[in-house]
């Protein structure tokens, strides 16, 4: 009689031990690992060797909220001709001629509340790396700054730019 009560305790036991390890796999470890992305887009060539300018490919980021993930035809632009041999430039080739969209991953989350646009950031002069980091060396992307509003209540208040709530919260 009393091994039927231990088993299902024991098996329930090991369900909740499962599930905190897993949640705190989730909180703690998860977060630091960048998306797997469905092209392993290479940042620091595409700046170092080409040249390229953060705004060549997120061409809405000064005159938009949302700095944007270019349009595939900017990619092929170049991609058309150059470096077609290469196994991340045929995944994009692939997409292209499916006339499928890249199922991108986002990486810089900010919560619903929260009103950020790349424009006013761009205006007044604050480097893509102050947010973003240093994705000239960066392989691949991921968010290293936290975004959480102590950090950029810090950031405002260095700039001298405004912390009234209206202004990033909607």
């Amino acid at each position: 009689m009393e091994a039927k009560r231990i088993l299902p305790l024991a098996i329930t036991a090991w369900f909740l031990a499962a599930a905190a390890g897993i949640v705190v796999l989730m909180l703690f470890w998860l977060p630091d690992r960048p998306p797997v992305q469905p092209i392993a887009f290479p940042h620091p060539t595409h700046i170092n060797k080409v040249g390229l300018a953060c705004m060549h490919c997120h061409t809405t980021a000064a005159t938009s909220p949302r700095a944007g993930v270019p349009a595939m035809s900017v990619c092929m632009a170049c991609h058309e001709n150059a470096a077609t041999d290469r196994p991340e430039v045929q995944k994009l080739r692939g997409y292209w001629d499916r006339k499928e969209p890249i199922p991108w991953i986002k990486i810089h989350v900010l919560p619903w509340h929260v009103r950020f646009t790349h424009k006013r950031h761009i205006k007044a002069g604050v480097d893509c790396s102050v947010c973003h980091g240093d994705v000239r060396a960066m392989m691949p992307m991921r968010q290293v700054r936290s975004l959480k509003m102590g950090w950029c209540i810090g950031c405002h208040r260095s700039r001298g730019a405004t912390t009234d709530c209206a202004a990033c919260h909607k």
